[in-house]
């Protein structure tokens, strides 16, 4: 089974996530390792607004957002993106003010011009304790190494084996790659369900990469799977098949 390439849009989309959310665990390392119980303010539902409206669910934020664009607005509820809409401040605080209480996370997302939402903010003294201004250096996509890994066959059931295989690898103090794997896949929804994204060192790539391939050699993973590793726009891909493996798969009836 060939596996279709993986859309240079999905992939975009899921580094950007994964990229402010780098920025936002940098701002939890400095107390504790979730932002559960903080209030972000994400702005526009634009490329930048939804990708950090992901992020902050992933972090544990209570986040913010605001679009007088409907359709964006519809299409942002559709794919995840935000939990809630709402029509006002005062909806979206109640919703935000629940949640921060309880420190679980939340994205809302009030149908109105970003401009008036934010004048009404500081009318009312609503102070977020971080805003897309503040951590917009997480969006360029990192020079570093990035590390895909997909199943080719019954993703359901493989991906979270891989996943785990990959978590088994990391060090303990890598706690925000840790949230990442385990959390990332929920709030990302369809765009997650049969891949992975990890900007990480060249060495832990190198040994997470080593150990699908010991597990695929074993016949421990019993499918084909396609890792890819390298700079943002060259990553190398790699087929692992394990022993047995038809060359031509069965198609399903």
């Amino acid at each position: 089974m060939k596996l279709d390439p993986l859309s240079p849009a999905a992939f975009a989309f899921i580094a950007r996530v994964e990229q402010a959310y780098a920025s936002l665990a940098e701002s939890a390392a400095r107390g504790e390792a979730s932002l559960g119980g903080k209030l972000l303010y994400a702005g526009e539902l634009d490329e930048q607004g939804c990708a950090l409206a992901v992020a902050g669910n992933i972090s544990g934020a209570a986040t913010l957002a605001a679009s007088a664009d409907q359709a964006a607005r519809k299409q942002a509820m559709r794919e995840g993106v935000v939990d809630f809409l709402v029509t006002s401040l005062d909806e979206a605080l109640r919703i935000l003010k629940n949640q921060i209480r309880k420190r679980e996370p939340v994205a809302v997302c009030v149908g109105a011009a970003p401009a008036a939402v934010e004048r009404e903010m500081l009318e009312r003294g609503v102070k977020p304790d971080l805003a897309l201004a503040e951590i917009a250096a997480g969006f360029a996509p990192d020079a570093g190494t990035w590390l895909t890994w997909r199943a080719a066959d019954a993703p359901a059931l493989w991906m979270p084996k891989l996943d785990a295989i990959a978590l088994d690898c990391l060090p303990p103090g890598a706690w925000a790659a840790r949230r990442w794997l385990q959390l990332a896949p929920r709030y990302l929804g369809r765009l997650a369900q049969g891949a992975r994204v990890l900007h990480t060192t060249g060495e832990f790539a190198a040994i997470i990469a080593a150990q699908f391939s010991e597990q695929a050699a074993s016949g421990a993973i019993s499918v084909p799977i396609e890792i890819g590793i390298g700079p943002w726009e060259s990553s190398r891909l790699r087929r692992l098949t394990p022993p047995h493996w038809p060359q031509s798969a069965p198609t399903a009836p």
